[in-house]
């Protein structure tokens, strides 16, 4: 394996069982979010020019119907860009979470330490304080960059749904 890993490997066992299961979340949001920023970039493009083409296709666009019917298109089209993105909002606020987690974890693994040998092994007290701070500073670490993504994603999906909304335009 490579050296790279092991040290990744060594990083995380420092922080527990709670830095892995950080690690989890982690994984699961960033794919979607990744999935989110394909979708914005590659398909709802391709989907919105679809639902102009049949807007601009359709002959009556200034009755009481094709009003109702725009509306229902872009509902769809917003449900489309808002997919996943409560799940996202979820993850981010589990991290920070699950890094206070550990940091309790290990402080109880600290006190535990200090319980059994006293205030004279500082070795086996600083593993524990190890563990109890690299979980809150990982799940500090994925919950900011995720707002800053998830900041993204909201404004490119607002923003898309605007340009669609003027592309559909009344007669």
């Amino acid at each position: 394996m490579p050296e790279g890993l092991w040290q990744l490997r060594d990083f995380l066992d420092s922080g527990g069982w709670v830095l892995w299961s950080i690690l989890g979340v982690t994984i699961v949001l960033w794919t979607l979010m990744l999935e989110r920023l394909w979708f914005l970039a590659r398909v709802f493009p391709h989907e919105a020019h679809q639902l102009q083409q049949g807007w601009i296709a359709r002959g009556d666009r200034s009755s009481t119907a094709a009003r109702f019917i725009r509306a229902a298109w872009l509902s769809r089209a917003q449900i489309r860009l808002q997919r996943y993105l409560p799940m996202v909002r979820v993850l981010i606020a589990l991290c920070p979470l699950l890094g206070l987690l550990g940091t309790v974890s290990g402080m109880v693994q600290v006190f535990d330490v200090m319980a059994l040998s006293g205030n004279g092994n500082p070795r086996a007290m600083a593993a524990g304080v190890s563990r109890a701070t690299v979980p809150t500073m990982a799940g500090m670490v994925v919950a900011i960059s995720g707002l800053f993504c998830l900041a993204r994603l909201d404004q490119q999906a607002r923003r898309a749904l605007q340009r669609l909304n003027d592309r559909l335009r009344f007669e």
